[in-house]
């Protein structure tokens, strides 16, 4: 990616948690240790449910008195529901900003030249009152500044960036391992655990009880680990099947199918071969090597 390039994600929406109870509400169902999130941290975190299955993934960055969630914007609506589920007489504000805030990407590159950056994942500062922040999955992915609709184009402007093809970033994402469209054909068929959301930092297994708890530490600490997500490139042809096969063995399932696709894998003895030919229906497909294995 250009250094100068800046990404605006439409896809992307924002819910901002306020009031008296936000972080004690946060804290008790989500995956990550909001202590740690402030003025100058953010984290990455999810919702499981009570099994530990997958529901949604977010970002939390720090903003005034709350915390925005940054979330794939089609699933906003059934967060912003669950939220509310659990909510019950806490002294929590939920809200809805997707059509007054944007989120918005550039390098790693152009977030080190601003004033007071630093190279650490998760490092958040302030640019014209709006937070940006390096992304606290992995700082290949670079940073990403949450800003108000009205106040985009001239910040874009004064960081003297020029917006460029989405694709750009989310294909370069794809490349991560790091699954960001369509998240919602995850949710209730694997475990958050399995999303490697221990190896992009978004559990934290020394916080205590949160929803899904039980099943996440008990996979980790029995070392039960023996499937993951893996992003896919297809070699030839046209997906047409959700069955992974190799030499007509089954040894995964296609769970996101779209230009990006993604699917579980099976591990054996904790490893799994990269280099080996895939079938996934009429396609020759591979599982791409993420750069934490």
């Amino acid at each position: 990616m250009n250094r100068n390039s800046v990404y605006i994600l439409e896809d992307r929406g924002l819910l901002y948690i306020n009031g008296d109870d936000a972080k004690e509400f946060l804290q008790n169902i989500i995956t990550n240790n909001i202590e740690n999130v402030s003025d100058d941290r953010s984290c990455f975190s999810a919702l499981l449910t009570p099994q530990g299955k997958y529901l949604y993934d977010f970002i939390i960055i720090k903003h005034k008195s709350g915390y925005f969630l940054d979330c794939e914007k089609k699933v906003i609506e059934n967060l912003y529901k669950q939220l509310n589920l659990y909510k019950l007489r806490s002294k929590v504000d939920i809200l809805n900003l997707s059509n007054e805030f944007v989120v918005a990407n550039l390098t790693k590159e152009k977030f080190l030249e601003l004033q007071n950056s630093k190279s650490e994942i998760g490092f958040t500062i302030k640019f014209r009152e709006d937070p940006i922040l390096l992304d606290p999955r992995s700082d290949k992915l670079g940073a990403r500044i949450v800003i108000n609709l009205e106040k985009l184009y001239l910040s874009i402007k004064k960081l003297g960036l020029k917006v460029s093809d989405v694709n750009e970033y989310y294909n370069y994402s794809h490349e991560l391992g790091i699954a960001q469209i369509d998240t919602n054909n995850l949710q209730n068929k694997i475990f958050g655990i399995e999303c490697n959301f221990e190896e992009l930092n978004g559990i934290d297994f020394k916080k205590g009880c949160y929803v899904g708890q039980e099943n996440t530490a008990r996979i980790k600490l029995k070392d039960k680990l023996n499937k993951r997500l893996f992003a896919i490139k297809v070699l030839d042809g046209v997906i047409s099947s959700e069955e992974i096969t190799y030499e007509d063995k089954n040894i995964g399932k296609l769970l996101i199918n779209n230009k990006n696709p993604f699917g579980l894998f099976k591990l054996e003895n904790k490893n799994f071969n990269f280099d080996a030919d895939l079938r996934c229906g009429n396609a020759k497909i591979k599982a791409l090597k993420p750069n934490w294995i």
